[in-house]
């Protein structure tokens, strides 16, 4: 079986390529494989770059895992707030380039990042946990809290809207949009101009700033032990 999650080193910048299936559907195998990605990267202390396949980031969480029972659910769920965690402290810049529909634990890869590019089309960006009948967990709000637009908090994480990418860079789930064929350069240009960066000082200052959501968000994990799902 091949990694769900590739990895390319070129020119400084270690791309995460999430091919999982039809959907992208956030596994633990595929939170593992991002692990070792973001392990690799800083290794080789290297930006890191993460896209999906045309047309979609990742459509959420792996649906057979969380209708197998609560436990499942809870534990995949705690996996992947564990991972959005990590990507928000790393001490390497992340970019993402959004292939198409970043929806759920995909938008939530896209608000973990340090910058988000997408590209044009009739494609959604949203969260939809309460349209499918998911209770949001508290590390979803307070990680949505913290980087969406205030007038979109609401409309994403209580009414569940999803948002055209152009949208998408209002809400804050993305901060540009480009054609197609442009994701991919755009995105290394982005990370071309990131790798000029002193990365101790981007590392530390990165933590300072995100402190108060890092601490919030190491609050919500526990929180969501106690208060499952």
């Amino acid at each position: 079986m091949s990694d769900p999650v590739g990895y390319d080193l070129e020119d400084g910048i270690a791309t995460l390529t999430l091919d999982n299936g039809k959907v992208n559907a956030v596994s633990h195998e595929v939170i593992q494989a991002f692990h070792a990605g973001l392990d690799q990267a800083e290794a080789d202390q290297a930006v890191v770059l993460i896209t999906g396949t045309p047309g979609i980031l990742s459509g959420g969480y792996d649906l057979k895992v969380m209708t197998a029972g609560p436990e499942q659910a809870i534990g995949l769920v705690a996996a992947g707030s564990a991972l959005a965690r990590r990507m928000l402290a790393h001490p390497f810049p992340i970019v993402v380039a959004c292939t198409g529909h970043a929806v759920a634990k995909g938008a939530f890869i896209l608000l973990s990042a340090d910058h988000r590019i997408g590209v044009d089309g009739p494609f959604r960006i949203g969260l939809n946990e309460v349209q499918i009948g998911m209770t949001m967990h508290h590390v979803g709000i307070e990680l949505a809290r913290d980087r969406l637009r205030r007038s979109y908090f609401n409309r994403s994480v209580i009414n569940a809207e999803m948002f055209d990418p152009e949208e998408a860079v209002t809400a804050g789930f993305l901060d540009a949009v480009v054609a197609p064929d442009d994701l991919v350069p755009a995105a290394r240009a982005v990370a071309g101009q990131l790798l000029k960066l002193d990365m101790r000082a981007h590392a530390t200052t990165k933590v300072k700033a995100r402190r108060a959501l890092l601490e919030t968000l190491d609050w919500a994990i526990e929180e969501d032990k106690r208060h499952p799902l």
